[in-house]
């Protein structure tokens, strides 16, 4: 598979597209004054207990207070209040040796938010979600600072690998590793890219992660609630960090500045892919040519069109998606089981790119073609699963009910992309009206009158089809009442561009006359 990144950048903000064997799968944005994106740190102040939730709602500075479940606390909230307040109150230059801070005890995971937030202190928080509609953000007391190879979590001494990870030998050399290098109070998460790395570009990713720790400590020196102390790198780089492997083949960026700092951080995380980011500086906008904008907007409509003429249905509603699955055209055979199978297929590929592609979350339910074969129903649903692997978001796929729907659940972290892929129709101006046939067929008649009595003759008349066919048909036609009454032949010639009102007159050197 090879993975293609094109950013367009635009004094409103940056767009990135994800490219996998040409196909569009991934589409991000972020504007210019972009704020709580996820991964944000910010200082906030607790200003609502709701004991009936088991929640706190905290201001972080957003129109609408943040929401803060107990679940998101971590178990070591206790252990990150009482940092925050040292923080804040640090009188030296020097921020305190974390290595000797002393860790409290965890809470338990069934006790109550009024217990543990009482007094409505002063609290470092994460942005777990973006906002999304009229919510404000959600926000976690689990701090996690994320590299390209390892994942910091303070106040722990936890060394966790990746799952993903199968070689017990290449896990125990990892732990030793990581378990060798680690400042005391910050537990380390091995992520999967770390396999097969050595010692020295593990240690330079955890100190750089503890690098932006320390420096987590110095913002929060004399900060008063609410405030921002960290954000996140931009969309770019986070992308080429969580994504950046030897798969990739190609960085395409239209921004001289953008291009520089992209290219020095590949240099930094990656320097044996520092030749595949290039600048674009063609005049045509990087996503036309690069086929992206003709991509999206095929993708973004109601209606998906499939290669085999098989075509999906997506319809947001209030507490889910719904994803209809119609057989095409194309027939694979003459057994109605194996079409439904392959239509089936082929769309399953497609709804795992979609909902990459819109960033869908919540429960999706996807009805797909009946089929009566429990071995075809249990082959759909691997494919499912197989598509969805490339899918960074946490999600699950349920086999399917005897209705013939599967059940998707996915995470979502940022608002749905939505792009309006329809255009204002130029007979309708988009009120959905256009003038009567007689009210249309009187303004021809009009000009007509006008340009014979301009001694005008041999006059052709260009128009849609739909109104060639309306000015033409019956006997006496419209065109030979007009003949008749002008006493000379009126032509009337059918052109496909032209729009459904609209109409010209051209004299017999077809040379159009203006009116």
């Amino acid at each position: 598979m090879t993975k293609e990144l094109i950013i367009n950048s635009a004094p409103q903000g940056v767009e990135i597209a994800l490219l996998e064997n040409k196909k569009l799968v991934e589409l991000h944005s972020e504007k210019a004054d972009a704020q709580f994106a996820v991964g944000d740190l910010y200082l906030g102040k607790v200003k609502k207990l709701i004991p009936g939730l088991n929640a706190a709602f905290i201001d972080v500075g957003f129109e609408k207070d943040a929401f803060l479940h107990y679940t998101d606390l971590s178990p070591y909230v206790r252990s990150l209040l009482k940092f925050t307040q040292l923080s804040m109150n640090e009188k030296s230059e020097h921020s305190f040796d974390f290595s000797k801070f002393k860790v409290e005890p965890e809470i338990i995971k069934t006790g109550k938010i009024t217990e543990v937030l009482n007094g409505k202190p002063s609290i470092l928080v994460q942005i777990l979600k973006e906002p999304i509609a009229a919510k404000g953000p959600r926000l976690s007391c689990e701090i996690s600072l994320p590299g390209r190879f390892v994942v910091v979590t303070p106040f722990n001494d936890i060394v966790a690998i990746s799952r993903k990870i199968h070689s017990s030998e290449e896990r125990k050399r990892l732990q030793k590793i990581i378990e060798s290098i680690k400042p005391k109070n910050l537990g380390v998460i091995v992520r999967t890219a770390a396999e097969g790395k050595q010692s020295a570009e593990l240690h330079e990713d955890l100190m750089s992660l503890v690098e932006t720790w320390e420096t987590i400590q110095k913002n929060l020196k004399n900060a008063t609630p609410p405030s921002k102390i960290l954000s996140e790198q931009g969309k770019t780089k986070s992308i080429l960090r969580d994504l950046l492997n030897e798969d990739f083949n190609k960085i395409v960026i239209n921004d001289k500045g953008l291009f520089s700092v992209t290219k020095s951080y590949i240099r930094k995380i990656a320097p044996d892919k520092s030749d595949i980011i290039s600048y674009y500086n063609n005049g045509q906008p990087i996503f036309d040519n690069f086929g992206i904008t003709k991509q999206v907007k095929g993708s973004f409509g109601k209606t998906v069109n499939l290669p085999s003429g098989a075509y999906l249905i997506i319809e947001p509603t209030e507490a889910l998606h719904v994803i209809d699955v119609n057989s095409g055209y194309k027939s694979v055979s003459n057994n109605q089981e194996q079409n439904a199978l392959e239509t089936n297929l082929e769309a399953a590929e497609e709804i795992a790119r979609q909902l990459r592609l819109r960033d869908l979350g919540g429960i999706i339910v996807v009805d797909f073609i009946d089929m009566k074969l429990m071995e075809n129903k249990r082959k759909l649903v691997e494919t499912m699963e197989q598509c969805m692997k490339q899918d960074r978001a946490k999600h699950a796929v349920l086999p399917i009910t005897k209705f013939g729907l599967m059940q998707i659940t996915r995470q979502r972290m940022k608002p749905e992309m939505k792009i309006n892929t329809s255009e204002i129709c130029p007979s309708c101006a988009g009120t959905g009206k256009i003038s009567s046939t007689l009210v249309l067929e009187d303004d021809i008649f009009k000009n007509l009158n006008y340009l014979i009595s301009q001694k005008h003759k041999s006059l052709t008349i260009h128009v849609h089809p739909i109104l060639f066919t309306y000015l033409t048909s019956g006997f006496p036609s419209r065109r030979m009442k007009w003949s008749w009454k002008f006493k000379q032949r009126i032509n009337i010639k059918s052109d496909t561009t032209y729009q459904l009102t609209e109409f010209r007159f051209f004299d017999n050197n077809n040379e159009e006359i203006k009116l």
